[in-house]
Order: structure tokens, then sequence, then C-alpha cells
């Protein structure tokens, strides 16, 4: 080791986990600019800034590998939801919708109205890279482009599958967005915008992603009754392409599915012997998405976030409206329409499951700007530290720090990110293994989370003592040449 002059930062007297599966080992760490310059005893180094680590663990700021931040970074740029959890770095565009290419016409269809902002709809992608630069958050990016976006540029009405003519403009558009940086496309087969899209199409309009070197990112076409039906489609899409698959937030919904994911994750872990595949998933037993009339989803506890005709109804349940209303919960639900809901139609077993798979990163699927947000929005990465990891025993601490850094960046083609490494980016968190844990819940989901003692986003201190220091680091991540390769089929 190395010794500097000058530490800009010392992080000193933590526990280090590394992010790669290391056992866990006492040493200060040093941070010269946005890198870690040294990593030992730097008990007697200069430096113009000490951070406090001792009885604290010193890990690599999280990678939420699933939101919808596409316009957070912009609208709320300190990113307070992700920052106190410890996030330094956000994969954005995912279910097929992204903010960028997306045409400036007021009226969009579910979930493409879920990017409210209007004027931070962008025409084309290079657009939006360019007001990322233009306007940094506390957060690092890394932008996909949505197919469902793609769609609504292309074609007049979503209803059906795309013509030729259409399949050539959004092949044209994304292979744009992949020269402007973008890591990836990402599908939402099972929303009304894609839904009619044929595999055929999903393959045509990927073809640019195998010369990218970029990701096949699918929110499947079910996650419910056809869910290994759709998993074979989602593989086949990826050896069509010849490039890695990631399954997004992987789940399986409605109480006579439960037990799926004893079928689901042998079919994963046979796939990923064949091709390149990885999944995410979030830590909680409950999913959000638009409001919806299928009466599978509405087969539970249903609870209001937004809805644009009966705003006043964020929050409340489902079927308290419905008896105020006097009438069944699908017809409370059409009239609820447009809006979104969280839907408690998931298994704790199999979220269990599927989180302890060696393989599962950890996404939020967040959905910012609303006043009720699911909780895993502001919770999601102290959750898997406290309530998985440390007090139901679920996994080792260096595993879950694993699938929330050094996996993710591994899986997403990221250069020298996602660990505690000399000459790494210095993303970095340090964090209470003994009272971290989230805090935000159904009935107040905007609260910061335990344990969080710092944050740096590039070497420089984004939060600490419980707050915000208004520093906005962040930067548009560059995938390396190739992302994971594809194992051949």
């Amino acid at each position: 080791m190395n010794v500097p002059n000058l530490f800009d930062i010392v992080i000193a007297g933590g526990t280090v986990i590394d992010g790669m599966r290391t056992p866990r080992y006492d040493a200060d760490v040093g941070v010269i600019g946005d890198r870690i310059a040294a990593i030992g005893n730097l008990t007697t180094a200069p430096r113009r800034l000490t951070l406090d680590a001792r009885d604290r663990i010193v890990a690599p700021g999280f990678i939420d590998v699933h939101t919808h931040d596409d316009q957070a970074v912009l609208h709320e740029p300190e990113m307070p939801a992700k920052v106190s959890q410890g996030v330094t770095t956000v994969v954005t565009g995912n279910c097929g919708v992204s903010a960028a290419p997306l045409p400036a016409r007021a009226e969009l269809p579910m979930p493409l109205s879920l990017l409210a902002e209007a004027g931070l709809r962008f025409g084309t992608f290079a657009d939006y890279m360019a007001r990322l630069r233009a306007s940094p958050s506390s957060v690092n990016v890394v932008p996909l482009v949505g197919h469902s976006s793609l769609r609504a540029c292309a074609m007049a009405r979503l209803d059906r599958a795309a013509e030729p003519e259409e399949i050539d403009r959004m092949r044209q558009m994304l292979d744009e967005a992949l020269e402007q940086g973008a890591f990836g496309l990402s599908t939402g087969l099972a929303y009304p915008t894609a839904s009619a899209a044929p595999t055929a199409e999903v393959i045509a309009v990927g073809r640019a992603l195998r010369e990218h070197g970029a990701l096949y990112v699918s929110h499947m076409r079910n996650e419910s009754d056809r869910v290994e039906e759709a998993l074979e489609e989602t593989f086949e899409i990826g050896r069509a392409l010849g490039v890695t698959v990631l399954i997004s937030h992987h789940k399986i919904g409605n109480p006579r599915n439960f037990g799926g994911s004893a079928r689901t994750l042998p079919m994963i872990a046979a796939a990923m012997k064949r091709q390149g595949i990885c999944l995410d998933c979030y830590p909680y037993d409950a999913g959000s998405t638009m409001i919806s009339t299928d009466p599978d989803m509405l087969d539970g506890r249903v609870l209001i976030v937004t809805s644009e005709p009966y705003p006043e109804h964020a929050g409340r349940d489902l079927d308290d409206i419905a008896l105020q209303w006097r009438v069944g919960k699908q017809e409370a639900a059409r009239r609820l329409q447009p809006g979104s809901a969280i839907y408690f139609l998931l298994s704790e077993d199999d979220v269990r499951n599927i989180m302890r798979f060696p393989d599962t990163m950890i996404g939020s699927d967040g959905l910012p700007g609303t006043d009720k947000p699911h909780p895993r929005l502001w919770g999601t990465f102290p959750r898997v530290l406290g309530h998985y990891c440390r007090d139901l025993g679920l996994f080792p601490l260096e595993t879950a720090v694993h699938k929330m850094t050094g996996l993710t960046a591994t899986n997403l083609g990221l250069t020298n990110r996602g660990a505690v490494i000399e000459g790494y980016a210095a993303d970095l968190v340090v964090f209470d293994h003994v009272t971290v844990g989230d805090l935000a819940d159904y009935r107040a989901p905007k609260r910061a989370s335990a344990g969080i003692d710092h944050v740096l986003t590039n070497g420089s201190v984004t939060w600490t003592g419980g707050s915000h220091t208004g520093r906005r680091p962040g930067c548009i991540l560059r995938r390396r040449e190739k992302a994971v390769a594809a194992r051949p089929a």
C-alpha cells in the first residue's frame, strides 16, 4: 500500500465488506478525488476530513438495479429517498418505460403516463443525456431505453403488433440510444402498451443490442399463472439476440400460485448454464403498478397510491372506497383509473426463496413523485440488511452487500464500481449493522431508514449525520465495451 501525502477523506476505524463476498476485515479507507486511493492502516496519514467508522461497516455504495427514477433525477436531484438508504447508483428506464425517447404529446397511456412531468420527456435519447450532464443529481445514472416508449414514438396505436416500417424506426432509435450510452433495452410485455407485441417484434427491435454488448431487461409477459411460459419467452429472446437477459423483479403472483419459486428458480438456474441470465427482486410481499380492473389483480388487499380523477383517495384501501361508493372492487378500480396502486399478492416464502437465490440482485422498483408511494422507494436496501440478513439470518452480511453492489456491477458491465478496492470509484456507504433497518411502511412510506451514517458518491459526501449535504456529484455511467457476455446456447 502506497500512502499518498494527503487524503481528501479518510474513513477511519471501520470494518470493510468489499462487495465481492470476501470475508470482512478491519481497515481505514482513504479517498482522493473520486477514487479509493488506499485501504489499510491510515492512522497517521494526513487528511482534510475524517469520517468515524468505528463499530461500523464500510461497503460499496448500493446499486439500485430497478428504478423508475428517469425524471426524479432531474426534478428532485438530491434523491433523498435513495441517498438516505446508501444508494449511489440507480438504473432507470425499466419495465419498457423510459423518459427518452418519448413523444411530447400531453396524453400517454398507462404506464407511460407515470412519467407525469411532461417537460421532462425527451424526443431523443441524446437530449436526455445532455440534460443529465447539465444537471447532475446526487446519484449515478445507468439508463435503459424502454420498448413501450419506442412504440409510443413509432406507432399511433399500441394495441397491435408493429408493422415492418415501425420496427425499423424503433430499431433505429434504439441504435441511436445505445450509441449515446444506453445500457440496454427494457420491456414491459405485461402492460397494455406492449402486450400486443409478439416475441418476433421484440427480437426484431432488439437486433442492435448484440453489436453494442448491451442488455435485454424484461418485466415479463406474465408473473402469475403463466410465469414459466413467460420465462421461456424471455430466454428465447436472449438467445435470439445473443445478449444477457435481466429478469426484472422476479415474483409469482396470486395465492393459487404460492410456492411457485420452487419451480421457477430451478428453471432459471438451468438456463444460466446455457446463456447469460441474471435477475433481481424487491424485499416485500406486495407489488406496485397501475390501477387494474383484472380480477386476478384484485384478489387481495389493494392500496391506492394515486388516482387522477380521485386524488383524495390516495393512501386508502380499495375495499373501503368500494364500500363507500356501494360498488364492487372492479367498478371502483375502473372509476379510479388512471392511477397506481399497491397489490398484496405475493407469498413471503417465495420472496425469501428468490432473495436467497445466489444470483439475485436487489432493486427497489419504487415509483417516485407520489405522496403515498410503496415503502420500497425509501426502505429497500436497509430492509435487506436489517430484516432479512440480520434478523432472519437469510444470508451472511457479505452476501447481502454483494447482492447490492459487486454482483450488480458485474452484471451491468460497470467498470471500477461496486467494490471497495484501491483505484475504484469512491462510491461508499458506512452503516451500523446492529441498527440498520427500514422505517418506511405503508402508513408512513417516506421515512428515512435507520443506521446509515455516511454516504459518498464519487468521493463526495452526500449523506452524513442523518441529513443530506446538498451535494450532487453523480454522473452518467458508461458500460464496458461488452456487458456480461451471453453464454453460448
